[in-house]
C-alpha cells in the first residue's frame, strides 16, 4: 500500500464467483457531481435560501458544536442541497437516472459507521427514530445542536413528521369471513390509513433509511426465491414498500425521495452485482474511505488456527465455538458462588 495525495475515486468492488476474480468499478457519476459540488462549495454556495445559509453556516462553525459533523455526513448534506437548490448551470450536463417510477430518488451511500443515522437514523430501526421528533426528549435537534437559532428550533415543532416501519405499507388484507365484501382498498382509503395527519398533505418529502431495501424490479430481471435467500433480501418487503409509496404518490404527490444505504443495490439473479447498482447515486462514501478516515475499524478476517490438531475440517478456529466438545461440555457450567 502507497500513500497518494488526493481523494480517493468513487467506485465499488465487483466479485465475480465465476471466475474467482475482484475489479473495481469507478462511479463515474458520483465522480462528476464531485467536481461540481467543489465547485459550488467554492463560490460559497450560490442559490441557496436564507434557511439553508444559516444551517451551512452553524453547521460548519465548530466553535458552536461539541459534535460536529464528520466530513462524509458534510458532503452528502451539502450534494443534496447542490442538487435541490444550486443554480441550473452548476448542474448542466448532470443527469441523474430514475428507479423507472414517477417520483425522483436520490441516493447517499455512506458505509455503516459513518453518520446516516445523524442524517436519517434504524422494529429496532423506528424506535431509534423517534428521536426525529422535535418533541421527543432526546431529539437529534437539541442534542447535536443542529439548529443555529431558537427562532429555527421553534419551526421545528411544526414541522409534520411520520415515521414509519416498511409494514405500514401493506395493502389492507380483507377478512375471509367477513359477510360484507368491500372490494379491494382504495389508493384514498389506503392513505389516510398509512399517513393519518400527513394525508392532507401535497407533495410529500420522504427519507427512505436502509433504503437498499426498498427497489423496484424490473420486469425482465427474475431473481429466484433461493437467490433472495442467499442474499438476505425480502423480496416482498422490496416490492411492497415502492407499491405503496407509489399510491402516497398517485393521490398525493412525493416532491422527492431520499435514500440512505452503505449497499444500495438491488437483486439481479446474476451472480455478481455490477447491474444491481442503484443508479441515482450521488454522493459516495465507501468501507476504504471511512476505515482510512478511521471511523470504521479496519475488519479482520478470521483464519485456520494451525496450531490445534483438527484442522483436517479446514474451518476457522471459531466458527461454531459453541460445539467445540471442550467448550459445548463446559458452556452449561455454574459460576462460582
Amino acid at each position: 500500500m502507497t500513500l497518494a495525495h488526493g481523494r480517493r475515486p468513487a467506485g465499488y468492488e465487483i466479485f465475480d464467483t465465476r471466475q474467482n476474480t475482484r475489479r473495481t468499478e469507478p462511479l463515474e457519476l458520483v465522480n462528476r457531481i464531485r467536481e461540481r459540488v467543489d465547485a459550488w462549495r467554492a463560490a460559497d454556495f450560490p442559490g441557496v435560501t436564507s434557511v439553508t445559509r444559516g444551517l451551512l453556516d452553524h453547521w460548519r462553525d465548530r466553535s458552536t458544536r461539541d459534535f460536529p459533523f464528520y466530513f462524509c455526513q458534510h458532503e452528502a448534506i451539502e450534494t443534496l442541497i447542490w442538487w435541490v437548490e444550486a443554480p441550473a448551470d452548476f448542474k448542466q450536463g448532470i443527469h441523474v437516472p430514475g428507479d423507472g417510477g414517477a417520483w425522483q430518488r436520490l441516493c447517499s451511500k455512506m458505509a455503516t459507521g459513518t453518520g446516516k443515522t445523524l442524517v436519517a437514523p434504524g422494529l429496532t430501526v423506528k424506535e431509534r427514530l423517534q428521536v426525529l421528533y422535535p418533541g421527543n426528549p432526546s431529539n437529534v435537534y437539541d442534542e447535536f445542536n443542529l439548529c443555529p437559532s431558537e427562532a429555527t428550533r421553534q419551526k421545528l415543532n411544526r414541522v409534520t413528521l411520520l415515521v414509519e416501519n416498511w409494514h405500514t405499507l401493506m395493502p389492507l388484507k380483507e377478512a375471509d369471513r367477513s359477510v360484507v365484501k368491500k372490494g379491494a382498498e382504495s389508493d384514498h382509503a389506503f392513505v389516510r390509513r398509512v399517513l393519518d395527519k400527513l394525508a392532507a398533505a401535497k407533495d410529500l418529502v420522504v427519507i427512505n433509511d436502509e433504503a437498499h431495501h426498498a427497489y423496484r424490479v424490473p420486469a425482465d430481471v427474475k431473481v429466484s426465491k433461493k437467490q433472495a435467500e442467499e442474499q438476505g433480501l425480502d423480496l416482498e418487503e422490496a416490492t411492497r414498500w415502492i407499491e405503496g409509496l407509489d399510491r402516497i404518490h398517485q393521490e398525493l404527490r412525493i416532491a422527492r425521495c431520499f435514500d440512505m444505504s452503505a449497499t444500495p443495490f438491488a437483486p439481479t439473479g446474476r451472480t455478481n452485482t455490477e447491474e444491481g447498482l442503484f443508479d441515482w447515486i450521488v454522493s459516495d462514501f465507501g468501507l476504504n474511505d471511512a476505515i482510512e478516515a478511521g471511523l470504521v475499524k479496519t475488519p479482520r478476517v478470521v483464519v485456520r488456527d494451525g496450531i490445534i490438531p483438527d484442522t483436517k475440517t479446514y474451518l476457522p478456529k471459531l466458527y461454531h465455538l459453541y460445539r467445540d466438545p471442550e467448550v459445548s461440555e463446559d458452556i452449561n457450567r455454574r459460576g462460582a458462588e
